[in-house]
């Protein structure tokens, strides 16, 4: 095993295959993301709000909850690798209609409701006001010190970030060549990535993107073992403790630990013969992958509805394990009908009437 890991670096694709290749991990990846924030939400929720007195279950589903709740830092890293080619591929305009027709108008439809919805019930008195509002819609709640407003929200404040840095640094650097550009967004990306160091995630996703885009590869047997290696390292840290990445949070080493090996599994993960890509061919694991934006967005609410339901039902029985089964066997299919109707209405819909092109586009980047 040790002769082949250390095998030399080849190179297989001419730069521009790789760069147009529509890469089947990523995609996976997100509908497996997806997924697991939707779970981690149904056991987390009940462990807070239904069996908090249960000791037994609360320390149970500690763990599938943390490592579900990755998801959202696996989504960051994601993003920095699928978003450079469509940074170069447009202008900065057209970039940015197109990030904003793929993203707001799901948003907006779901921050609307949950503007409705909280003017009515008063649930987060925080966010139930102009200023929090205002800051919710635009995207710069960061600055206000304001809550997101419909739940998971919170992941896109950081991802607008990401895009709107991302592309005007690209713009001023290889566009315009701005020398004092160049360095103004570099030292805004480097104040940004110190207060919130979440945003590593998203650096680490590039930097991925462009050994990706070079063909810097091991052997497909020596990538493997690290895929393996580095994913059961993630898995062990993201299920270990809640995280936040805070400041305060990368005082535990385990912080800078899970970026570094979140970085590394992905690297391995998007290369065309690891045991993630074979994975991701599934037809479950595609249309997931497919719907994982909406998804991302519809779960919380159909989430708290079957939980209201079943609590005022009493169907959350001593028997938790017969309980959560039956939880996980309703709330899952219909939170994926759901889903898919609203992919095709508010997130695919306007994108495609306006483009008159497909989101996701066989052998092309999104």
């Amino acid at each position: 095993m040790a002769s082949t890991i250390t095998q030399p670096i080849r190179i297989e694709k001419p730069q521009s295959t790789v760069k147009r290749e529509f890469n089947a991990a990523t995609h996976g990846l997100r509908g497996l993301a997806s997924l697991a924030v939707f779970w981690a939400h149904l056991l987390g929720g009940t462990a807070e709000h239904i069996y908090d007195d249960n000791a037994a279950y609360v320390h149970l589903v500690h763990a599938p909850w943390c490592l579900g709740s990755w998801g959202v830092q696996l989504f960051f890293a994601i993003s920095g690798f699928v978003i450079l080619p469509s940074i170069r591929r447009y202008t900065l305009g057209q970039f940015a209609l197109r990030r904003f027709l793929r993203l707001y108008p799901l948003f907006f439809a779901f921050s609307a409701l949950f503007i409705i919805l909280n003017a009515l019930t008063n649930e987060y008195p925080g966010t139930n006001n102009p200023t929090a509002v205002l800051a919710g819609l635009t995207f710069l709640n960061l600055f206000t010190g304001t809550e997101q407003l419909t739940p998971n929200a919170w992941s896109l404040t950081y991802e607008v970030m990401f895009y709107t840095l991302a592309a005007v640094g690209y713009y001023v650097a290889y566009t315009r060549k701005s020398r004092i550009g160049t360095i103004a967004v570099a030292v805004l990306s480097a104040a940004f990535l110190f207060r919130y160091p979440i945003a590593a995630f998203f650096a680490g996703g590039v930097i991925v993107r462009l050994i990706y885009e070079e063909d810097l590869r091991l052997s497909d047997r020596a990538s493997r073992f690290f895929e393996v290696a580095f994913g059961l390292a993630c898995i062990l840290l993201a299920s270990s403790r809640h995280y936040d990445f805070s400041q305060a949070d990368m005082a535990d080493p385990r912080s800078w630990a899970l970026i570094v090996c979140t970085t590394l599994y992905f690297n391995f993960a998007v290369q065309s013969g690891s045991l993630t890509t074979m994975a991701a061919q599934s037809r479950v694991l595609v249309y997931l992958g497919t719907i994982s934006y909406s998804l991302y967005l519809v779960h919380p609410y159909t989430y708290y509805a079957f939980r209201t339901l079943f609590d005022r039902m009493d169907l959350f029985t001593e028997n938790w394990l017969v309980s959560m089964a039956f939880f996980f066997a309703v709330t899952t299919p219909v939170t994926i009908a759901i889903t898919h109707v609203v992919h095709r209405v508010l997130e695919v819909g306007p994108y495609q009437w306006f483009f008159h092109q497909r989101i996701y586009r066989k052998n092309k980047a999104a």
